[in-house]
């Protein structure tokens, strides 16, 4: 009896693994996503650092493509310009900066799933996990809906970049990233040098500096913040 018990919850506890977090769901229908496959949903939303079957590298892929491909379509209709002009702005629109500016406006960061270790070294705010994250949505966005559907998804979340969006406030970290970019300067790196306080109100000294330019330090209650606050602290310094 307790074997034919057992087995007979099986197939609920599969299912619970596979399941997608209602609230996620929730928020991914708000933002304008049609959940289809909830398992491949989550995974798109799952990290490397969960140990799973499934996470969101091979998906990551092929949004990449086709976020390319959108963005491609809208500037070749939109204007004249020529290809080097065109492709400079394709770069510019489809980067990893750019996928990340676009994750935390939506407010992704709260729904990737991603292991504790990670997630305290900074993973839920690195621009790396965000593009990658916001790129395997669309990537699963397009295996369901396919490239018109999702083409329409990029052109809303995308439309204050692709209309010009001068001036707009951009998240510190990313914009000294850009700024970097800009400057042909190698990639910001941040370092904590100092953690102190109990583990319920810990204060992390985050130092970010980039290479023949100089360096800015903040101090805040979690290594996100202080990261954001020493990018400001650096682009009013230098930028």
């Amino acid at each position: 009896m307790d074997l034919v018990y057992l087995g007979a919850l099986e197939p609920d506890r599969k299912h619970a693994v596979n399941t997608l977090d209602p609230e996620a769901r929730d928020w991914l229908e708000k933002t304008g996503f049609t959940v289809g496959d909830e398992t491949a949903w989550r995974a798109a939303l799952t990290h490397g650092s969960m140990s799973e079957t499934r996470d969101y590298e091979r998906l990551e892929f092929l949004g990449d493509r086709v976020l390319g491909l959108a963005i491609a379509d809208w500037l070749y209709g939109d204007s004249k310009a020529d290809e080097g002009k065109l492709s400079q702005r394709l770069n510019a629109l489809v980067s990893r900066v750019m996928c990340a500016r676009i994750a935390r406006e939506i407010g992704l960061g709260p729904h990737i799933r991603i292991s504790k270790q990670a997630d305290n070294d900074g993973g839920r705010d690195s621009d790396n996990i965000l593009g990658d994250v916001m790129e395997a949505l669309l990537g699963i966005h397009y295996r369901e809906h396919g490239f018109a559907a999702t083409r329409d998804v990029i052109y809303r979340l995308w439309h204050g970049p692709l209309n010009g969006d001068a001036g707009q406030t951009k998240h510190p970290k990313s914009a000294l990233q850009e700024w970097a970019a800009g400057n042909q300067r190698k990639p910001p790196e941040y370092t904590v040098t100092d953690r102190s306080g109990p583990d319920h109100a810990a204060q992390f000294t985050v130092e970010v500096s980039v290479r023949n330019v100089g360096s800015a330090e903040a101090t805040a209650g979690s290594k996100q913040q202080a990261e954001r606050e020493a990018a400001q602290a650096f682009m009013e310094k230098f930028g």
